[in-house]
């Protein structure tokens, strides 16, 4: 493939997105740019402060749990409350929880305000994902989902990177970073992002339509979309899975920690380079085949990892399941969109998010013990198991639900950000690069 197809493709994967889009994406990047509090939480509690890593990793699970409360919360205000002003607030909510824990030393203090912490960044994403669908025409909203994945992937990217560089400056000064890089996050929504909350429908005689009202019981009893939320659930325990057994596999065979530092980098590698790519080679395909693919390349690349001996074999094992990561989220994200009805898109994003926390809060406490249990090969067999299980349940139970091509609408909301968008050389950033719900692991 010659540079200019190269440069053609990359070019028409990010066009043709409403401008509104962009100031979004840039707000995710500059986000997670600052993303500090959680890469280097468990070094300042230990290193800094001489907490225990049982109770490092105890804080860290305390981040998770409060997303299993933020994400339906988060839901919940961006259908009643609006998309802009969830947003904000929990921006800010979550910039203040970074700025608490470069003051506070007590013990509890710091779990209050990691819990605290977790709550509000998985209460922003069931806002983000809905003012996408609410402004991105049908047929490229996965395409959105996408390119949103990949600037939380580039910027946790330069965020690991730079804190690493600047980690002579102090743990305390790099909280305070992300302090200031999420209240500009909420100052980028605050100025440039409108409302696009969907108004109420009004009927022939312009009386205002009731619209039937949704709770999150009326959420989990939609069929379809509570398949599906199970589904994720599966797929993101075998996801969180490699990121607390993985080190722990590499280490009972000897290998030093340096080398799962670069095996796992090449993860983020692998997204911030070819997440355009695989975008474009998976563009237009079903969802359900897309999902069932991404369910399979789980299952392979984890459960291949009972086999791995080397560094080598142990990347080639990432590469595998990171291509699943890069096609599950953002399609995955495009399904619940699609399920969702227009004035519960909150809600049902909400309720997806859960599935993520909970996975997030689960996963890393039975990858632990399984593996100083009966043993890693007993993990990585059962990942590639759950990932067949839920690879056979997406191709056998959604295939009717998501069959159906999206009807072809404009924005639900008459604003600004519904206007054809500029060129991608003139869009507030200039060239796309990008993860990871990343993911709401990493997500």
């Amino acid at each position: 493939m010659s540079i200019d197809s190269l440069r053609r493709s990359a070019r028409e994967t990010v066009s043709g997105l409403p401008q509104g889009f962009w100031w979004l994406w840039l707000s995710t990047l500059v986000n997670r740019t600052g993303a500090f509090v959680l890469t280097f939480l468990s070094l300042y509690l230990t290193v800094e402060l001489g907490h225990s890593a049982w109770f490092a990793g105890l804080v860290v699970a305390l981040h998770g749990l409060g997303g299993v409360a933020g994400s339906p919360l988060g839901g919940l205000l961006t259908d009643r409350w609006g998309r802009r002003p969830t947003m904000v607030t929990m921006h800010l909510a979550a910039a203040a929880c970074a700025a608490a824990l470069a003051v506070v030393t007590s013990a509890w203090a710091i779990a209050t305000a990691v819990l605290l912490m977790g709550v509000a960044m998985q209460a922003v994403r069931p806002s983000i994902n809905a003012t996408i669908a609410d402004m991105v025409p049908a047929h490229d909203v996965r395409r959105a989902y996408a390119l949103n994945y990949w600037a939380l992937n580039l910027g946790f990217a330069i965020a690991s990177i730079g804190g690493g560089a600047a980690a002579f400056l102090g743990y305390r000064t790099l909280f305070v970073v992300d302090a200031v890089a999420t209240t500009l996050c909420a100052v980028i929504v605050f100025l440039r992002l409108p409302e696009t909350r969907p108004e109420s429908r009004t009927d022939t005689a312009g009386e205002p339509v009731v619209e039937e009202k949704v709770s999150m019981l009326t959420v989990l009893r939609d069929a379809p979309f509570r398949t599906l939320v199970l589904l994720n659930l599966l797929v993101c325990l075998v996801f969180t899975a490699p990121w607390i057994g993985l080190p722990l596999t590499m280490a009972n065979q000897g290998l030093s920690p340096s080398s799962y530092g670069v095996v796992i980098a090449i993860n983020g590698i692998v997204i911030v380079g070819f997440q355009l790519l695989v975008n474009k080679l998976t563009d237009k395909r079903s969802p359900v085949l897309l999902l069932t693919l991404s369910a399979l390349l789980f299952a392979v690349g984890t459960g291949a990892t009972a086999l791995a001996g080397s560094p080598v074999a142990f990347a080639a094992t990432v590469v595998v399941w990171t291509v699943g990561e890069m096609i599950h989220v953002p399609t995955n994200a495009a399904a619940t969109a699609r399920l969702a009805p227009e004035h519960a898109r909150g809600r049902y994003q909400g309720v997806m998010g859960m599935s993520w926390a909970v996975a997030g809060f689960v996963a890393p406490i039975g990858a632990g013990a399984i593996v100083g249990g009966p043993g890693p090969d007993v993990l990585w067999a059962a990942t590639a198991a759950i990932g067949v299980v839920a690879a056979a349940g997406y191709y056998t139970r959604l295939r009717k639900a998501l069959a159906d091509e999206p009807v072809e609408t404009a924005a639900a909301t008459p604003v600004a950000t519904a206007a054809p968008a500029a060129p991608a050389e003139t869009a507030p950033v200039a060239t796309a690069a990008k993860d990871a719900e990343s993911s709401p692991v990493g997500a």
